[in-house]
């Protein structure tokens, strides 16, 4: 997909009162350091918007960016554009070092927002194709799907495994969470970028509800 301007438009933290898009929002979940944050650079071709970090619960505020403001529906379908809309980065699960009367801000605040959002369209639930889905991603997927939501996997860091396992762990992933076998889900690798144009797919398909 083609990306003409992007923009961090809005940063929601703790009390924040939540913005009110014209546009399609996509949000994307994941435990740290899974990979969200290079997902969402990647998907906007740029190297750094969303910040990368080693250190676990980076992300503590509700993040939207602003993908291609103005572009037309017929420029997205006929130029290759992508869509005009939001990728929303949640704050991650699974972080070490954070104090745990933050973390728990942290559930009610993803929460308001899962409910009070207009312009959701869909959940992205990132995990790591190499392992089993943890607990911490079962009760997150289980907690999505709770608050209205059926999280769509990526699957990230798909370059860490051969070609002929990508297909199993994706069986093993789909076994786990009960996910149905025609329920959409891609695998990705931020270091190739393998996986991109499919998670685009998704994500145009919901944003603009064909």
């Amino acid at each position: 997909m083609k990306i003409r301007k992007t923009e961090l438009e809005t940063v929601c933290g703790i009390t924040s009162r939540l913005p009110e898009n014209a546009k399609g929002e996509v949000a994307f979940a994941g435990k740290s350091n899974v990979g969200k944050s290079s997902l969402i650079n990647a998907l906007m071709n740029r190297k750094a918007l969303a910040r990368v970090s080693q250190k676990p619960g980076k992300t503590q505020t509700i993040n939207f960016y602003h993908i291609n403001e103005g572009v037309t529906k017929e420029e997205s379908d006929e130029k290759g554009f992508a869509p005009d809309c939001y990728l929303v980065d949640l704050p991650g699960y699974g972080y070490a070092g954070v104090p745990e009367e933050e973390k728990a801000k942290w559930g009610p605040m993803i929460e308001r927002y899962l409910h009070g959002s207009k312009q959701l369209k869909a959940v992205f639930l990132l995990v790591d194709i190499r392992h089993e889905p943890s607990r911490n991603d079962i009760q997150m997927f289980e907690w999505i799907r709770a608050n209205g939501f059926t999280p769509i996997i990526i699957a990230t860091k798909k370059d860490k495994l051969k070609k002929a396992q990508v297909a199993k762990n994706l069986s093993v992933i789909r076994k786990a969470l009960h996910i149905k076998a025609d329920a959409p889900m891609a695998a990705f690798s931020a270091v190739t970028k393998e996986g991109l144009d499919d998670v685009w797919q998704i994500m145009k398909d919901a944003v603009t509800e064909l």
